[in-house]
């Protein structure tokens, strides 16, 4: 199919048509939009000169066929219809998480692991300074260092 088509009257076709639009375009609406118009007018015989145009042919083509397989295929459906179901029953069960969590007094309940040893606590609790303490250490620090 490629090769059935004349792409130098294609190209050729599409970059005057292009030009003729710059002109008019600078007339209207000036020199910035008319200059990127006449930017992409001349792509089209860029890529028939450089030889680009089977490569572009290809990519189109296989971009094509990727969105009607995508589309058409009932195994693709199957898959979405899938992803679906997983996505409700991942809502499903974060409501139904957070009406026990409320029903259990409005926190959620620790897992066993976490839960610390009836002997000991849980976080070990620090012994308090006081304002004094805290001075006196610093008193310390100066004099070691001759301040003070």
């Amino acid at each position: 199919m490629l090769n059935q088509i004349p792409w130098l009257l294609v190209c050729g076709g599409l970059t005057a048509a292009g030009l003729v639009l710059t002109i008019l375009t600078f007339r209207r609406r000036g020199a910035a939009p008319a200059m990127r118009l006449a930017a992409w007018s001349l792509l089209p015989m860029a890529a028939y000169l450089t030889g680009a145009i089977g490569a572009l042919w290809t990519i189109g083509a296989t971009a094509v066929g990727f969105v009607t397989n995508l589309v058409l295929n009932p195994l693709v459906w199957a898959g979405v219809a899938l992803a679906g179901v997983s996505l409700v029953l991942f809502v499903a069960s974060g409501v139904l998480r957070s009406k026990k969590i409320a029903q259990a007094g409005g926190r959620p309940a620790k897992p066993k692991a976490a839960q610390a040893a009836p002997d000991r606590p849980a976080v070990p609790q620090k012994t308090q300074k006081t304002t004094e303490d805290d001075f006196s250490d610093i008193e310390e620090i100066l004099r070691r260092r001759g301040i003070g």
